[in-house]
C-alpha cells in the first residue's frame, strides 16, 4: 500500500495506522524531517523503518550508510531485510533519530520556508543563516544529572555522528550506547558561526576554547528568551525542553555494514 502525503502530519498518521493494521516494515520516502513523522508513528512498536532518502537533506540515510540518488539500491537494502535497533531520544513527548538543534540551528530551520527548500536545495539554509547570525540571541541554559552546568549562545545534541550531511560533529557519538552527545557553543556573531563552521570541517571544533563537547542520558535546556528547538530538521516548537533517551529502540532496514556504530 502506498500512501502520498499532502500536508504536516501525514506522515506520522499513516505510519500509525501501518502499525495498528500490523505491518512489520513501514518505507518513508523523503528527508530527514519526514522520516522523523514516520519514527514518530511507528515508536513503542516492533514495525522496522525502511529508507528511501529523496529529501532536501538524508542525513540519517548517510550515517545508516543507505546509498543516495539510487532508488533501486536503497531499495534493495529493505529488500535485505537486515533489522538493527538503535536508540531512539526523544524531547518532551517527541523523538527524534539523529539530532536536535537549540538557537541558531532551529532558528534557521523555522525561518526557512518550503518553498526556498524546494527551490535551492540546501542551498536555502546557508542564505538563512547569514540572516540569523546576525541576530544576538538569548542565552541558553544546560543542566544535566551529573551536574554538567554551562549556557552558550546555540547547541546541538547528536544521536549519530553526522550533521548537515557529510559533517562528523559529535565524534564520539554511537546510535546504541544510550548517550546524547552535546555541543554548546558560546557565541553567534558571523565570525564566530565562520570559524565554528571551518573548525567542523576539519574536525577540530572540541578543541576551541568556546566550545563545549559532552556526552549525557540526558539535559534540561532553558532560557529567558524565545528559542526554538528543530528534531531532525523539523521545527518542534520553543524551550524549555528536556532531552532524553526513550525506553524504546528504533528497528531500522539497514546495509549489512551500517554505518555510525557496531553490533546494535
Amino acid at each position: 500500500m502506498v500512501r502520498e502525503t499532502a500536508s504536516p502530519g501525514d506522515a506520522r498518521r499513516f505510519a500509525e495506522a501501518g502499525v495498528q493494521e500490523g505491518c512489520s516494515i513501514v518505507v518513508a520516502a523523503g528527508g530527514d524531517g519526514t522520516l522523523n513523522e514516520v519514527v514518530n508513528g511507528i515508536a513503542g512498536s516492533e514495525t522496522a523503518l525502511g529508507i528511501l532518502p529523496v529529501g532536501t537533506m538524508n542525513v540519517f540515510a548517510k550515517e545508516m550508510g543507505i546509498p543516495h540518488g539510487n532508488i533501486e539500491k536503497a531499495w534493495g537494502v529493505i529488500k535485505s531485510g537486515n533489522v538493527r535497533s538503535f536508540d531512539l531520544p526523544r524531547a518532551g513527548d517527541k523523538h527524534f533519530m539523529q539530532l536536535a538543534g537549540v538557537g541558531l540551528d532551529a532558528e534557521v530551520v523555522r525561518r526557512t520556508s518550503y518553498d526556498s527548500k524546494r527551490s535551492l536545495g540546501p542551498l536555502s539554509y546557508l542564505l538563512t543563516l547569514a540572516q540569523v547570525a546576525a541576530v544576538i540571541p538569548p542565552r541558553v541554559r544546560v543542566v544535566t544529572p551529573s551536574g554538567i552546568e554551562c549556557e552558550g549562545s546555540f547547541l546541538l545534541i547528536g544521536n549519530g555522528r553526522l550533521y548537515g550531511g557529510p559533517f562528523p560533529l559529535f565524534k564520539r557519538a554511537r546510535l546504541d550506547d544510550g548517550l546524547l552527545d552535546v555541543v554548546v557553543f558560546q557565541n553567534q556573531s558571523h565570525w564566530d558561526v565562520v570559524r565554528y563552521f571551518q573548525a567542523i570541517a576539519f574536525g577540530k571544533h572540541p578543541e576551541l576554547p568556546d566550545v563545549e563537547y559532552f556526552q549525557t542520558p540526558s539535559l534540561k535546556v532553558t532560557s529567558d528568551g524565545d528559542v526554538a528547538v528543530e528534531l531532525d530538521g523539523e521545527v518542534a516548537g520553543v524551550l524549555p525542553r528536556e532531552f532524553q533517551m526513550s525506553p524504546y529502540k528504533l528497528r531500522v532496514l539497514t546495509p549489512l555494514q551500517a554505518q555510525g556504530n557496531r553490533d546494535a
